[in-house]
């Protein structure tokens, strides 16, 4: 668990005490990773593997053709299952894809939860991948038309300094404050309601 129970009622408390003076609806969504990435060890095992007929050229000795076949086999699988440790994996996978299965599970998510069913459009959905560090803070309608983009990105660049030092409590709780901050001010309480649960959900 990235966040143990208690540090998720953490999270949940902070969201209610917003939520008490906004009518904006605040969901934090915790991802330990956005794709599993399997296709990625094979891949680079695979292009890996097609060069060990050249590194066999420059080495004083000779194989056959089947003995080279099976040589390069045996680098492919040995290789496939090497990257498939976590870490190294996560190395190997180009950021941009790791920041585009993130965005499209950031935006499946907001779906999920419902977000865009809220009176007024006001749901705001906190979404952290960790594997990837990838933050994002999506608002519905209600709060785009009020919060420019901008002090999102600020907001989620600081959480995301927090999840890269592995900090995913603090950058929590300092990105509700931030987020609380914007919405009491542009979308302040005239209703008490609870449309949406305030917990932590983890995928």
């Amino acid at each position: 668990m990235l966040l143990n129970d208690e540090n998720q009622k953490r999270v949940a408390r902070a969201i209610a005490a917003i939520e008490r003076d906004t009518d904006a609806e605040l969901v934090t969504v915790l991802a330990r990773q956005a794709d599993d990435y399997r296709y990625i060890p094979l891949l680079w095992a695979a292009l890996l593997s097609l060069l060990v007929p050249l590194v066999l050229a420059f080495l004083p000795i000779w194989l056959s053709a089947l003995e080279t076949l099976l040589a390069q086999w045996s680098v492919l699988v040995l290789l496939a299952l090497l990257f498939r440790w976590p870490p190294l994996m996560m190395a190997l996978v180009p950021r941009r894809v790791k920041q585009w299965r993130a965005a499209n599970l950031a935006r499946r998510t907001f779906l999920d939860q419902g977000l865009h069913h809220t009176s007024g459009g006001t749901g705001l959905l906190i979404f952290v991948s960790e594997a990837e560090h990838y933050v994002e803070i999506l608002a519905d309608r209600g709060i785009a038309a009020k919060v420019p983009d901008e002090r999102w990105k600020s907001i989620v660049d600081t959480f995301t300094g927090h999840v890269k030092q592995g900090e995913v409590l603090n950058g929590f709780l300092e990105c509700i404050a931030s987020c609380g901050d914007e919405l009491i001010l542009k979308i302040p309480a005239t209703e008490q309601k609870n449309e949406l649960p305030n917990h932590l959900v983890l995928l």
